[in-house]
């Protein structure tokens, strides 16, 4: 028996997946810690496949960090102004050392995740892809100093929005198709 409880938490949930955006223009107020430890534990919350959690997280941080990263993102200027950027990376072996083929399918729940939380907590955010661009692949590697071994998947700008955005109303019925295509 569904409670009024559980119904405020299914539309809850359901308002959050509607009311995300993309948000590339921030204030230039600093994101809490407690709220960071948050989204970094809902982004860990996502499923991946046989549980091997592959992603690992880098908190950038500081202006010149971020503009520095921002370098060499083509996609990515609005880092020049975001108080903050979680970089959304992926172990590409499985724990036995074999390769994992559904690292950035997980990398990508978790990064969902992330975004959502954001949204949540009243942040802005936005997903910047990385991977399988080579080249900001390699300009992310070399600026964040990851070994071998991991890949960054998405870097995710986040701050408080500096003006209102409205989420797209992205629905599409022509997109759906039942038993068969």
């Amino acid at each position: 028996m569904t409670t009024y409880n559980d119904c405020l938490k299914i539309e809850a949930v359901f308002e959050n997946i509607h009311s995300r955006k993309s948000v590339r223009q921030f204030t230039s107020d600093e994101v809490p810690a407690d709220m960071i430890e948050r989204m970094l534990k809902a982004a860990m919350a996502a499923p991946s496949a046989l549980n091997q959690q592959p992603w690992r997280f880098i908190v950038v941080t500081g202006r010149a960090n971020l503009d520095n990263l921002s370098e060499g993102l083509p996609y990515a200027k609005m880092l020049k102004h975001a108080p903050l950027a979680v970089v959304v990376c992926g172990e590409t072996t499985w724990r036995g050392g074999q390769e994992n083929p559904f690292w950035y399918q997980d990398c990508s729940a978790a990064t969902q995740n992330l975004l959502l939380s954001a949204e949540a907590l009243g942040l802005g955010a936005v997903w910047t892809a990385v991977y399988p661009d080579k080249d900001r692949v390699e300009w992310v590697t070399k600026t964040l100093e990851i070994p071998d071994g991991v890949l960054p998947l998405c870097v995710v700008p986040i701050g408080y929005p500096a003006c209102e955005i409205h989420p797209r109303d992205k629905w599409n019925p022509e997109n759906i198709h039942y038993v068969k295509w």
